[in-house]
């Protein structure tokens, strides 16, 4: 059987952020609220760099380039399949 992914709150991710830095334990943390180390050292990364549990939030510059410049690709490719059925189309008509 495949794991679950657990979904939390901004809220208790945040909660979480702070047990962490006020000095509790991984170890504390993980036993009492049933979250992994990978998931806490995640929130606090992420809180420490933007602040918020976004993955958007989160992005380099690199990362928020490359994101927009494949979605203006993905645009520029659908106009370019639009124009060449629009021009058998009105070289049907033509011919």
């Amino acid at each position: 059987m495949g794991e679950t992914t657990k979904r939390y709150t901004d809220e208790f991710k945040s909660q979480i952020v702070k047990l962490k830095q006020s000095g509790k334990s991984s170890a504390d943390l993980i036993r009492e609220y049933g979250v992994t180390k990978t998931s806490i050292n995640v929130w606090v990364r992420q809180h420490e760099k933007s602040g918020s549990f976004r993955a958007e939030d989160n992005l380099s510059e690199a990362e928020k380039e490359l994101r927009m410049l494949r979605k203006e690709n993905k645009h520029l490719r659908m106009e370019n399949d639009i124009l060449k059925q629009a021009a058998l189309i009105l070289g049907r008509k033509d011919g």
